[in-house]
């Protein structure tokens, strides 16, 4: 039963084009929050088929439990590992092969695996978990280590590794790390990255189709640590990042990953208050064109006493232009009202003046108060 299960999940899988057999080129690199990259796979059986059409079934289940830890939590993951084959198989998208090779009864490989996102989402709501598919524009990161054996892109070094191993190609600012093929040692020296050349960095933009190139120069540091430096510009905002790490087991590797985690920690943290302020300003307008459309506005009212209230409350409904207040609550210390007027808002704050008030907006809410 199981292997008839097996084998018909590769038949769909290739017959709908949901299985690609292609290994990893450079070009466009999928950021989706709702895939999982190199899902690795090691398997045997009595034979080679049977081993990958067991491995690919092992990669969907190992990426379904990656993914709900990823966007959920811990126990959230637990849950979702409870599920059977026939449960989770209704959620893939697709598949690609990354890296594999096969033996007399062997197969081990890297995989690719693609949810859909509206049921994921709505599996995921089931269970109290809200996923937030936004994302930022993808950076690309070539790390730089400038060791005392001289600048390295492509080589094995702490540097390199941290970032491959942060594997943040689908997280909320994803970042790409190039291959290190033989195009991309061709496309710039370290020498050229490390001196910025702007047209060496194109050609590597290009090439994996992304808006912003990074060079992240690691450098070793006294005791362990690593001094990382960045420079550049990105949709996020100017990075400036220039600091030495020592993790709390002061080795290369260690303090490599820690510099590498905390400048996605800080890429994300702009990613979450340029959000809030988009939010925020959307929400700004969206108050404007509906004070303008239907000529209402909530409004706080300070004052320090009920004979002022009472004099500003006067001042307000005698402004031209005001029709009506209608007080919503009322403290010691100041009133909400709903403002009603004639009129844009432009000119509403224009005729408050004239009459002696300031219509501004402060901390996100619209105040009357007193010039």
């Amino acid at each position: 039963m199981m292997g008839r299960m097996m084998r018909g999940v590769v038949a769909v899988c290739l017959a709908l084009g949901l299985l690609s057999l292609g290994a990893r080129a450079a070009g466009p690199v999928e950021t989706s929050v709702f895939a999982v990259q190199g899902v690795a796979v090691d398997v045997t059986d009595t034979d080679a088929a049977t081993a990958k059409n067991k491995a690919l079934v092992q990669a969907i289940m190992k990426a379904f439990s990656m993914l709900a830890e990823r966007l959920g939590n811990p126990s959230f993951a637990a849950d979702m590992a409870k599920l059977e084959e026939k449960q989770v198989m209704p959620y893939l998208k697709s598949l690609s092969i990354e890296e594999e090779s096969m033996g007399p009864g062997h197969y081990m490989g890297k995989l690719t695996v693609r949810f859909l996102p509206q049921r994921i989402k709505a599996l995921y709501g089931q269970y109290g978990i809200q996923v937030n598919a936004d994302q930022s524009q993808a950076l690309l990161i070539l790390p730089l280590w400038n060791g005392p054996e001289g600048p390295q892109l492509w080589e094995d070094n702490p540097w390199r590794k941290a970032w491959l191993n942060l594997r943040a190609e689908q997280a909320e600012v994803p970042l790409i790390v190039p291959l290190g093929d033989d195009a991309d040692e061709g496309a710039i020296s370290p020498a050229e990255a490390l001196a910025g050349d702007p047209i060496k960095l194109e050609a590597l933009r290009r090439r994996y189709d992304v808006k912003t190139v990074l060079v992240a120069v690691g450098t070793p540091a006294e005791g362990g640590g690593v001094r990382a430096q960045m420079k550049g510009e990105t949709d996020l905002g100017t990075v400036s990042f220039d600091k030495v790490y020592g993790a709390d087991q002061p080795t290369l590797d260690a303090s490599s990953e820690l510099a590498v985690r905390r400048f996605h920690e800080v890429m994300t943290e702009k990613f979450h208050s340029n959000a809030a302020k988009a939010v925020a300003a959307a929400e700004a307008a969206r108050q404007a064109k509906e004070a303008a459309r239907t000529g209402s506005l909530p409004v706080s009212v300070p004052f320090t006493s009920p004979t002022e209230w009472n004099g500003l409350r006067a001042r307000i409904l005698s402004t031209p232009g005001v029709t009506g207040v209608d007080v919503t609550t009322l403290a010691g210390d100041g009133a909400v009202i709903r403002l009603m007027f004639v009129g844009g808002l432009e000119a509403m704050q224009s005729s408050f003046q004239a009459s002696g008030l300031n219509l501004v907006r402060a901390g996100g809410n619209w105040m009357i108060q007193s010039m």
